[in-house]
């Protein structure tokens, strides 16, 4: 572990900058010979290490198939035009954020299983943290927004296509871009702020913010202010999400047309497959009513929704969805008749 002394003096100027952490420091220095923490270890991956290749090959295969099935995805909506549709939009939106959030967390992991080195800087965690909170809140928004895209299209179909415009579906994923990336960064600041000292070992796969404050020399129950926040932020998407589907199985339950109601029942299935999977897991791991869970149970927790989750999602909208599967029949023979043709 790479430590450093705390010094004895601060210069006026990091003072002046830096008055929370400087003051920190001060009590520190007051309470004794410190050292501070530059990194950190994954404990979880100090076991065992004759075990880490069972696991690095079927995790590289779950990425492999995450990054090629979002991306299909992805570029099979931009490229068919059948399925320029808010839905299908939203959806693209999903795999690519899918992509960015996965590789946040899976790359890191995979190298702390095969590398003697299990390791990160507290700057790596920092950003690791932000980006996947950031990431993980614009797919809750953009969750949120499918259920209100589904809502409008089976309750109100008349006005569905004057109120869902592509504009407005721009916006509201701006929107859920925005709010993911706004809303961790002034928590991010203020844990920069905080001095790590003493054991530096996370009890997680990936740098979170209960294993990480946990290992501060200081006062952290200002967290608790901020965990409330996040907790208004879960249950308002779940509630939007719930009250939508609700909304929408009385209507569809209403419909005189078998066809008709089976068709709306299967879309809206694959969202709420993901909606539970997603918000489910999401749900347990922050809204618990007890912070000392288990080390086996917070790790399969942070599983569901780190790598599960992205795991089932290109299946649950693609291998299970017609116009989907159509749509890369299409594209895969496009491109094999233009291959015959080049030749």
């Amino acid at each position: 572990m790479k430590q450093y002394s705390v010094g004895n003096q601060h210069s006026n100027s990091r003072s002046l900058l830096f008055p929370l952490l400087s003051s920190q420091m001060t009590q520190l220095m007051a309470s004794g010979n410190q050292t501070m923490v530059t990194e950190f270890l994954f404990s979880i991956f100090l076991h065992p290490q004759r075990g880490g290749l069972s696991f690095f090959i079927p995790l590289l295969l779950i990425y492999g198939f995450i990054l090629t099935g979002n991306l299909i995805m992805f570029i099979v909506i931009q490229l068919d035009m059948a399925l320029h549709t808010p839905m299908y939009f939203f959806i693209s939106v999903l795999s690519f954020l899918e992509i960015c959030y996965t590789t946040t967390t899976i790359p890191k992991m995979l190298s702390c299983l095969i590398s003697e080195q299990k390791s990160i800087s507290v700057a790596g965690c920092l950003l690791q943290m932000y980006f996947f909170h950031s990431l993980g809140i614009a797919e809750g928004c953009i969750l949120t927004a499918m259920a209100i895209d589904r809502y409008l299209a089976i309750c109100n179909p008349l006005r569905y296509p004057a109120i869902m415009t592509p504009k407005l579906c721009i916006q509201l994923t701006v929107g859920s871009c925005f709010c993911g990336f706004l809303l961790v960064l002034p928590e991010i600041a203020w844990i920069a702020t905080l001095p790590f000292c003493g054991s530096n070992q996370i009890h997680q796969i990936f740098c979170d913010f209960t294993p990480v404050l946990s290992l501060a020399c200081t006062d952290t129950s200002l967290v608790v202010i901020v965990d409330a926040i996040h907790a208004v932020e879960i249950v308002a998407s779940f509630l939007v999400i719930a009250l939508s589907y609700i909304r929408i199985i009385m209507v569809i339950l209403g419909m005189h047309s078998t066809e008709g109601r089976h068709k709306a029942f299967s879309t809206c299935a694959a969202h709420l497959t993901v909606f539970l999977l997603f918000f489910g897991s999401v749900a347990v791991m922050y809204l618990r009513f007890s912070a000392t869970y288990s080390v086996f149970w917070d790790t399969a927790i942070a599983v569901t929704f780190v790598i599960l989750a992205p795991f089932f999602n290109p299946i649950i909208y693609s291998l299970r969805n017609k116009d989907m599967k159509e749509a890369i029949g299409r594209l895969f023979h496009y491109q094999k008749r233009a291959s015959w043709a080049g030749k």
